[in-house]
């Protein structure tokens, strides 16, 4: 039989013209295994592209696209040679695909698995008991709220999720500073030798391999049953396999904190060499693209500015991808990995916050035109059919968050040029850091914009802080029954990493919930605040959880259909679900 030593990890590609619902499916083998065959639904599919060749490790891309039909169905693969068999499920024509959201995908120091209070995998175990009735151990129970999905989903031998949206973290790279004993030397000099330290071929190969082994021995562990055992691990992998993923990248992806350091740090050879590692590796395993259409980022050189603030060139992805028939949608003359999805009454726009970040810089001017121009091109609803309802936008740190000035203050004292303590670059990454406010502004502004122009709702998805919340972004001088001028944020993190469990993490969280019953005035007639999480008597809530993102069928609302958003967040015991109903837009003309 053959080994797998990466896969199948399932990516969503796009809706194609024909009405194809693309997916990709990523498989990674020894050198002398070759391209194994894949069967969808009974019939081998097309030869695999191979994306990358090292270490005597071959990945492979295969086309698992299908053709949807006026209701969804389930359709599954398997692989020649290896046991068992898996499945996702395909939505009708013009469905709103279900999805399933997390960040978090790991820990930022081994000791925090001693932090848990269930086993580690128990959130994914969680998500996949909802997503696939196929997969439930033996005697399992359900909630009252799963059972509303029962005759829906499983009873008809569908899954509930069609994708699954993963905002930043999807690994932890942070080991590589003590598992390297270059870079765990390099910790302990003094900072200007810091700041030039030389990057050797040696150990540029040893980055390089780091970056790009850590996948398989994360994303397929080997202490996990192999695939077919009767008793399956309930785990990421089995998750990535089961629904077409949509991934973004946040700072763990790269190292903790990268874009927060001071720019003579982030400038450093060293730092250069990690982030160019990094951003291969992502381009390859996340976003599923051959590594030789990777171009390679440029400064530019025909405007003088100041340094501090990276400012590349644009790239010209419809150009770089045109051979790739499964290429993301990236959006053109962008330096960044940011795209966007249409899914029917949905939009989902995912946005690289890391490419481009600097201490005062979240995106650089091109993101933001591009951006912008992709917002302004969505059908309104007074377009057809296609007419979007609800805009999503996947932000990997929250937009609306307590803002801690004090904290800020304190720890700008003491430097953020630490790769081992998260502490200051933590505070430097929030959208709400002072150096960050303007441009928070802008983004909800231009936010707001689209959902005026366009007569739709806005939702921001977020992760990254260990918490689950739940706040909103809204203009003040609008009537309360014109609700595109409200934004709702749903906060979802981590589903691996422990939430706030120490001692000093529960003072923190404490700290945190006080703070966030503050409102936050970011201009005149622009407010932002924290809501009490539904069904709770707190701000946030210090859990690990997961996401469901479901919007009504069509013909429940004149003018559309509620996004339904519930929270599964973990106890000792079980899980608990809170819920909350964003309404579709309305006007007091409307």
């Amino acid at each position: 039989m053959a080994k797998l030593i990466l896969g199948p990890v399932l990516s969503y590609r796009g809706g194609g013209a024909d009405g194809a619902w693309r997916v990709s499916a990523l498989i990674g083998v020894e050198d002398n295994t070759g391209a194994l065959a894949l069967h969808l639904g009974g019939r081998a599919v097309k030869p695999p592209v191979l994306l990358l060749q090292q270490g005597g490790r071959s990945y492979f891309r295969y086309d698992l696209s299908c053709k949807q039909g006026q209701e969804e169905r389930r359709v599954d693969y398997r692989l020649e040679g290896v046991d068992g068999q898996w499945s996702f499920t395909v939505p009708g024509k013009g469905q709103a695909p279900r999805m399933a959201y997390v960040s978090c995908n790991g820990f930022s120091d081994p000791s925090g698995i001693r932090k848990l209070i269930r086993a580690e995998n128990a959130v994914w175990e969680d998500l996949l008991c909802n997503h696939d009735s196929t997969v439930r151990p033996p005697g399992y129970e359900l909630d009252k709220e799963q059972l509303w999905h029962e005759a829906r989903t499983h009873d008809k031998g569908r899954q509930r999720f069609h994708l699954l949206l993963m905002g930043g973290d999807q690994i932890y790279f942070d080991s590589i500073w003590e598992d390297l004993k270059e870079l765990k030397g390099w910790i302990g000099l003094p900072r200007d030798e810091q700041l030039v330290y030389p990057v050797s071929a040696a150990l540029d190969k040893k980055i390089e391999a780091y970056y790009l082994q850590l996948y398989s021995a994360r994303w397929l562990p080997a202490e996990r049953h192999a695939w077919g055992a009767q008793d399956p691990t309930l785990d990421a992998a089995l998750a990535m396999a089961s629904m077409p993923t949509v991934m973004m990248w946040d700072d763990h992806d790269i190292f903790d904190g990268w874009g927060s350091y001071s720019a003579e740090m982030q400038r450093s050879p060293l730092f250069q060499r990690l982030f160019h590692h990094a951003r291969k590796a992502f381009w390859v395993f996340q976003m599923q693209h051959a590594v030789e259409l990777l171009p390679e980022l440029t400064h530019r050189s025909d405007i003088r500015v100041r340094s501090n603030d990276p400012l590349f060139e644009p790239i010209d992805w419809k150009q770089v991808l045109k051979p790739d028939k499964l290429a993301l949608p990236l959006l053109d003359q962008q330096p960044g990995f940011s795209f966007v999805h249409a899914l029917g009454p949905l939009q989902l726009v995912v946005a690289d916050l890391r490419t481009e970040r600097s201490h005062e810089q979240v995106l650089g001017p091109e993101t933001w035109r591009a951006l912008q121009g992709s917002l302004g091109a969505i059908p309104g609803q007074d377009a057809s059919a296609s007419a979007c309802q609800h805009l999503l936008f996947m932000s990997s740190v929250p937009v609306v968050h307590p803002k801690l000035s004090l904290a800020e203050a304190f720890m700008d004292g003491f430097g953020s040029d630490h790769v081992l303590d998260s502490s200051a670059d933590d505070l430097k990454d929030h959208w709400t850091n002072d150096d960050h406010e303007g441009e928070r502004k802008r983004l909800i502004e231009t936010l707001l914009k689209t959902a005026r122009d366009k007569r739709l709702r806005v939702s921001i998805l977020s992760g990254d802080v260990h918490v689950a919340a739940w706040g909103t972004a809204y203009r003040s001088d609008v009537e309360p029954q014109d609700n595109w001028a409200q934004i709702q944020q749903f906060t979802s993190t981590a589903v691996v990493h422990p939430s706030l469990v120490s001692v000093t993490e529960r003072l923190f969280f404490h700290v945190l919930n006080a703070v966030a019953r503050s409102r936050q005035a970011l201009d005149v007639n622009l407010k932002a605040e924290m809501m009490l999480f539904p069904g709770s008597n707190r701000y946030v809530l210090a859990a690990r959880n997961w996401l469901a993102l479901e919007l009504d069928a069509p013909g429940g609302h004149a003018g559309g259909a509620k996004l339904w958003t519930t929270w599964r967040c973990e106890t000792k015991s079980a899980f608990t679900n809170h819920l909350l109903a964003t309404e579709p837009a309305s006007t007091q003309t409307g």
